[in-house]
């Protein structure tokens, strides 16, 4: 295991599945189990599965000002969020660029939970506060479990009453199997999924009950590799693996646009004054790449960094990849020349372990429509 300087209650449970407890953003995270992970992404697809995303950041804000806080440094009009509600945004630089993403949820009137990956959310969060109304507080005690997959909410309907109503991005203050928690109708698979904020004091009891309540059901622990492969065909981002940071520019420093990124939809109709805003509205057009989707001739996965040509020259690189064996399909999230970010345009991948033909593809290709994840029964 990598040295980490903060720690998942869950660890000895990772390790007993066959984790070595890598490093993800500071905490031994199980990116592998002791099985197939193809098992673990079916079981996703047409059960469901148990995750601890718990290396994700988790950033308290409260007082009167953490709405101003927010709003200065985030890209959605805060205003339109109620208690109870979440709503997923981005974070940029002063020239505009992306420098991390996260999901705000509002707890009260005066209360926020803010949660992010890897990126810059805590340390911007912590300038914006300086000498204003609202106390800050990093939170790595609250876990973060997520059951995510088709029976999620069979399992849950059992002991939390009003489940099934719950909204997509919305959350409830409630109790399982005796303890607190808050359960939000969000996720990183594209299923319909509920991530379940607990004490570490009783993630292991939740962990632990959920997965031998749940066996009946088809509930398996599932490892956080698998999430690449239900990002790529759910179209979701995972920074800095999809960004420039991870492949960089020759000659420029790093950074992406939204509008490169295709996160321009998380920028509120209207809003302006954030950080970057003006510099975001000045990139309109001058999109030096796209993030897209690719379908590969393929029996088996790419790898991330291949290439991607056409015209005898290089268009594109692959950044993250995922094969399924319910549909039989190569598929990735790539970065590609801009003529080339169209349906139907033909590439070939270059690469370490597969040297095929592929079409550019839009994505989502799982659910293109996200009914799953927004399914309302």
């Amino acid at each position: 295991m990598a040295l980490s300087w903060r720690f998942s209650a869950l660890g000895d449970r990772h390790r007993a599945l066959g984790s070595k407890l890598e490093d993800w953003s500071g905490m031994g995270t199980a990116w592998t189990y002791d099985k197939d992970i193809y098992q673990e992404h079916v079981a996703v697809r047409t059960r469901a599965g148990l995750m601890d995303v718990s290396g994700l950041k988790k950033v308290h804000l409260v007082g009167p000002h953490a709405i101003a806080v927010l709003d200065a440094i985030t890209t959605r009009d805060l205003t339109k969020v109620y208690p109870g509600k979440s709503v997923y945004a981005c974070m940029l630089n002063e020239r505009g660029h992306f420098t991390d993403d996260c999901l705000i949820y509002r707890t009260g009137p005066n209360s926020w939970l803010l949660v992010h990956g890897s990126g810059t959310g805590h340390e911007e969060v912590v300038k914006q506060a300086a000498g204003r109304n609202v106390a800050v507080l990093f939170d790595d005690d609250l876990h973060n479990l997520s059951l995510q997959g088709p029976v999620a909410v069979d399992f849950l309907e059992k002991h939390v009453p009003g489940i099934r109503q719950l909204k997509y991005f919305h959350h409830m203050q409630t109790t399982l199997f005796g303890a607190a928690v808050m359960i939000s109708r969000t996720g990183y698979t594209g299923e319909r999924g509920y991530e379940i904020f607990v004490r570490a004091q009783d993630a292991v009891l939740v962990w632990d009950t959920i997965l031998s309540e749940g066996a009946s059901l088809g509930i398996i622990p599932v490892c956080f590799s698998v999430l690449d492969m239900l990002r790529v065909e759910s179209s979701l981002l995972f920074y800095p693996y999809d960004n420039s940071q991870m492949y960089p520019f020759a000659d420029q420093p790093a950074g992406d646009s939204l509008w490169e990124l295709g996160l321009d939809f998380t920028v509120s109709p209207g809003k302006t004054g954030f950080r970057g805003a003006e510099e975001h509205a000045r990139l309109k057009g001058k999109e030096r790449f796209k993030i897209f989707g690719l379908l590969v001739e393929a029996d088996g996965p790419c790898d991330p960094g291949d290439e991607i040509w056409a015209g005898g020259r290089k268009v594109g690189v692959i950044t993250c990849t995922s094969y399924s064996k319910l549909n039989r399909r190569s598929m990735a999230i790539v970065r590609i020349d801009v003529p080339y970010a169209i349906q139907g345009a033909k590439v070939e991948v270059r690469g370490k372990t597969v040297n095929a033909p592929a079409i550019a593809h839009t994505i989502t290709f799982d659910d293109p429509e996200k009914k799953k994840r927004t399914v309302q029964d």
